[in-house]
Order: C-alpha cells, then sequence, then structure tokens
C-alpha cells in the first residue's frame, strides 16, 4: 500500500500530541480522524465513547466477532458494546493493528519487567488522566486497540509483542458513524519493542 495518504476535507483539527501523553477530542459522525506515526513504530492506545451517552463504549469483543478476526484492517467496522458502529477504518497504510495486546500499566510492567519499573508512567494512567476531564473513572476503562502495533499469534496460542510494522509517517484513518469521544493514550511503554524502546509523538488530525 502506498504510503501517501488519501485527501483530506476540511481540517477542523490538527494536533501533535507529545510522546508519552494522553489526548481526547470528539469526532462527530462523519468526520474522519487520521493518526498518524510521526517517527515511526508508535503504538496508539486507542477507546471510544458515544458521545450521546458513554455507558456505550467500543467493544473489542462484539468487534471481534463481528468481523471474525483479531486483526483491524480497511474496511474493519468498531463495533460498540450495543453492537452499534461506531468508527469505520476507511483507509490504512499499515497492514493490519491490534485489538488484543491491552494497554500496559504500572502493575503490568512491574510483573513483566521487573518492581524498578513501577514508577513508569503507562497507558492506563493515561486513559485515567483523560477520562477524568469527563467524569470517568477505572470502571469505565474497557479493552482498548492498539494502532500500529504489532502483536502475533503463535500456533500455540501465545501473545508477542514484537517490533512494530509502522514506519515515518505512515497512517490509520477512521471514519465516525456517530458522534464519538476519542480517548488515546500515546504509549509510553519502553521495556518491549511496540515503540522502539524510544516512545515518539504522534499526529492527530480531524476532518470533515
Amino acid at each position: 500500500m502506498a504510503f501517501d495518504p488519501p485527501p483530506l476535507g476540511h481540517i477542523v483539527h490538527d494536533e501533535v500530541v507529545p510522546a508519552r501523553a494522553p489526548w481526547l477530542h470528539e469526532v462527530k459522525a462523519g468526520q474522519t480522524l487520521r493518526i498518524v506515526d510521526l517517527e515511526g513504530n508508535q503504538a496508539v492506545d486507542f477507546l471510544a465513547y458515544s458521545a450521546a451517552d458513554d455507558a456505550e463504549r467500543y467493544s473489542a469483543q462484539d468487534t471481534i466477532a463481528a468481523q471474525k478476526n483479531i486483526f483491524l484492517r480497511e474496511g474493519s467496522v468498531l463495533l460498540s458494546n450495543e453492537g452499534s458502529p461506531m468508527m469505520t477504518v476507511t483507509a490504512t497504510a499499515v497492514a493490519y493493528h491490534d485489538t488484543i495486546g491491552g494497554a500496559c500499566s504500572c502493575e503490568s510492567n512491574t510483573l513483566r519487567y521487573g518492581h524498578h519499573t513501577k514508577s513508569q508512567h503507562a497507558c492506563v494512567e493515561n486513559f485515567l488522566v483523560a477520562n477524568a476531564s469527563q467524569g470517568r473513572g477505572k470502571r469505565d476503562m474497557v479493552s482498548n486497540v492498539n494502532w500500529f502495533m504489532n502483536v502475533p499469534v503463535e500456533a500455540d496460542g501465545a501473545l508477542g509483542i514484537v517490533d512494530g510494522i509502522s514506519a515515518p509517517g505512515l497512517y490509520v484513518d477512521l471514519r465516525a458513524e456517530m458522534d464519538v469521544v476519542v480517548v488515546v493514550s500515546n504509549c509510553p511503554q519502553i521495556n518491549n519493542p511496540c515503540n522502539g524502546f524510544a516512545p515518539t509523538p504522534v499526529r492527530m488530525i480531524i476532518a470533515q
């Protein structure tokens, strides 16, 4: 697939999210959110909530079951826990994206990499910081999408987190099928290869 992204319409928001940082923004129905991996090999953890009622939110289970595939590709539809389409992957310069790797946390870092990592910032904390601005807490956390992240599944069912398949300037486009609030953690993980051991900025563009 060509690296040159398709043209967007009128741009209503364009922001660079620093390495390790959270981000929250509403995307209206019919608008497109483009996520650009500016320097390559950067995982972008992602949640979506209905702007009308945040009890309706992205559901990994419904999405995987409906498409009969654990990876998101062009044409994949992100479904809510009520089975409604939330966003559609309309274009992607990366072959597939992860739905099962989850979000890193201080606790999982300690378990996987040692107690010395407990103080390191993680995606769960980014999600909590962003969601707190709209009154959501830990119970509102659900399984997330990991854009650009490479989580192969071995024949025995084991999961791996390996070098990403992204590169500088690659992107994914998501068309909102309802008004959604998107919450992102620009992954701060430095203990595995999902960010090439060096987190970098990403760009978020909303167009209509």
